[in-house]
């Protein structure tokens, strides 16, 4: 689809006269562009829905090779608020975040991935945030939006709905558990300069920029409220593309524990939480067919066992319970074969309960005798019971 396809996203905004963006914006959208002209109008209305001039829109089209360039460029031609800006190379995601900030004006940036979008009513709802306590940090609430129209939402509700803020890490260190996706976290622009918080070349480069930046802000504040849209399982997603560079993943928790490191005994604190985070996000990448081929998995389970024994906190470390658990300990003693079989065992498991399920959802329905004189009839509280206890699930 080139910018015909596209231009039916530009209408909305075709008659429109928007305020020009303030010299100092509060908030610079920043959004990384390639490959998805598809879905790149509906990412940007979604920001320009707001109507004030502060906000800016620093849209990076990096070397696409669709007409994203040109959609940016018309959006630009109507909005003063949209600054396309157009590498001649690709760079990747990172790279393009890098780029964009480098050109971003307002006091707070907030990543917006090209094929998401942002609710209605959202940038209004962080800006009156980011009025009332000034954080270093804000983060919110996102819902994940698949293609068959299903969400999940409200995500990190259980670790934002209680948190007294503003804080500081140290009080809440479970909210590293939240999702690493930068696009869930608005930083104030002069703190990401001055302690240098930038996105590193490969896959996964959230995880290597989203723990630094909760570990090393001082203040941090949080929006229970969906204020972002993840369109899940894009085409081209890394989530979804069986490849060798999963393994990049190694190469970004480097980057995080050498900035707890670097910040000599400052973020120790942090190690056990993000131990325990490494070694589940491995687990998961390991755990996806998805992801990895069967000739990788090998390999890839001994670079975590490696990185469990190198990355142990002092003290040692205590496992969770159940079956992650269980996993943790075949990683700690490398133990590739038992957690094969482990995961065989369980898909197994899993095929069977669905299987029964599905058979009973297809199946008549009994049809039993009326019952005659002196016979009881069965009570319906009985039948439902039966089927409860039947079903595995809760």
């Amino acid at each position: 689809m080139g910018l015909a396809a596209g231009s039916a996203h530009l209408a909305p905004f075709a008659d429109v006269r928007h305020e020009s963006p303030s010299p100092s914006p509060r908030i610079s959208f920043v959004v990384p562009v390639y490959g998805v002209e598809r879905f790149l109008g509906e990412c940007l209305e979604s920001l320009l829905a707001h109507p004030g001039g502060d906000i800016e829109v620093v849209a990076v089209d990096d070397a696409s090779p669709d007409g994203c360039g040109a959609i940016l460029d018309a959006f630009a031609a109507r909005d003063p608020r949209v600054r396309p800006v157009h590498l001649t190379v690709n760079v990747g995601l990172g790279g393009a975040r890098n780029a964009g900030l480098a050109q971003a004006k307002g006091d707070y940036v907030w990543y917006i991935d090209s094929d998401d979008w942002i609710p209605d009513g959202a940038v209004r709802a962080v800006l009156d945030r980011l009025a009332l306590h000034q954080p270093d940090v804000l983060i919110v609430d996102h819902a994940e939006v698949f293609g068959d129209g299903s969400v999940v939402p409200r995500v990190s509700a259980g670790l934002l709905g209680d948190a007294p803020t503003p804080l500081h890490l140290s009080r809440r260190p479970e909210l590293l558990r939240l999702a690493q996706s930068a696009c869930t976290k608005i930083a104030r622009r002069s703190f990401l300069e001055e302690n240098d918080l930038r996105f590193h070349a490969g896959w996964y480069e959230d995880a290597a920029y989203s723990h630094p930046l909760l570990m090393t802000a001082d203040s941090i504040d949080v929006l229970d409220l969906v204020c972002y849209k993840y369109r899940q399982q894009t085409p081209g997603a890394i989530t979804a593309s069986v490849s060798t560079r999963h393994f990049e993943v190694f190469e970004q928790y480097d980057r995080v524990f050498a900035a707890v490191e670097k910040a000599g005994g400052k973020l120790e604190t942090f190690r056990p939480e993000l131990f325990r985070l490494m070694i589940n996000h491995y687990l998961v990448i390991i755990g996806h067919d998805r992801r990895l081929g069967q000739s990788m998995r090998k390999a890839f389970f001994r670079r975590i066992a490696e990185d469990y024994r190198r990355r142990l906190p002092e003290g040692g470390y205590l496992p969770p319970g159940g079956l992650g658990g269980l996993k943790h300990r075949l990683v700690r003693y490398n133990a590739y074969g038992a957690y094969t079989l482990l995961r065989v065992a369980h898909r197994l498991t899993s095929q069977r309960l669905a299987a029964l399920r599905g058979s009973r959802q297809a199946a008549p329905a009994l049809r039993l005798p009326v019952p005659t004189s002196g016979v009881a009839a069965v009570p319906r509280q009985r039948a439902e019971t039966d089927a409860a206890v039947l079903d595995p699930t809760p």
